[in-house]
């Protein structure tokens, strides 16, 4: 792995407004993440998984401490250079897919080479391949309403990865699938995240989930409880 961290998180602290008071949601996070890796954020609802993931992604920011995403402050970034920076080299997978039901699944997955200005023959080409990489080229034509639960986030992982990101978050991406379709998700994203590169982090409590991460950080009450590498050969 490259040594210098994708991702470098320096006693991060996430504050929310609790009726008169405020309500600590991360209390003084410390992690680095490397290129390539395949890790679990993991613990109970209210442990502070979303949040963490949410300032990964900058799509929150800090309230003390610091996250720097590939080098970029995430607490000092503007709202464009955010967007910039998402757009660019963030892919984001949620629980509930999140496709437009009246574009294709072509379409759903051309969307952010839309968004950064690919040229036509260009998008064409990722989209397929990305299509490819998920085992799904023969539904480009179809909606997300004739789709089964696995086939659209399926759509949501070749959409996420179109793009090549340096980074793709992952918010309970199984939660809404039943055992097989959760295992062959899990599959194909362990498959694209050892053929390029690409950095996973999940923010799960799904036992399916973890028994395929290579890395567990466990999170109880906004802190970190534990912090441990799996070895698989």
């Amino acid at each position: 792995m490259n040594n210098e961290p994708v991702i470098r998180i320096k006693d991060l602290k996430k504050h929310f407004p609790s009726g008169s008071g405020r309500f600590t949601a991360l209390n003084g996070i410390d992690l680095l993440f490397s290129k390539g890796e395949f890790t679990g954020i993991i613990g109970p609802s209210g442990s502070g998984k979303t949040t963490l993931l949410n300032i990964i992604g900058t799509l929150d920011t800090p309230s003390e401490g610091e996250a720097l995403i590939l080098g970029r402050s995430a607490g000092s970034l503007s709202a464009k250079e955010s967007a910039a920076l998402r757009k660019s080299q963030l892919g984001f997978i949620f629980q509930t897919y999140n496709l437009f039901p009246v574009y294709t699944v072509f379409e759903n997955v051309e969307f952010p080479l839309l968004l950064q200005g690919v040229e036509s023959s260009q998008r064409r080409k990722m989209v397929l391949d990305a299509l490819e990489w998920v085992g799904l080229t023969d539904k480009i034509r179809s909606r997300p309403a004739q789709l089964s639960g696995g086939e659209s986030q399926r759509v949501a992982i070749a959409r996420a990865m179109v793009k090549r990101p340096a980074i793709v978050l992952a918010d309970e991406p199984t939660a809404n699938l039943d055992a097989k379709n959760s295992h062959n998700i899990l599959q194909t994203m362990e498959k694209l995240n050892r053929e390029l590169r690409t950095t996973f982090i999940f923010a799960t409590h799904d036992e399916k989930v973890i028994g395929y991460v290579r890395r567990k950080i466990f999170l109880f009450d906004g802190k970190v409880a534990g912090d441990e590498i799996i070895n698989k050969n």
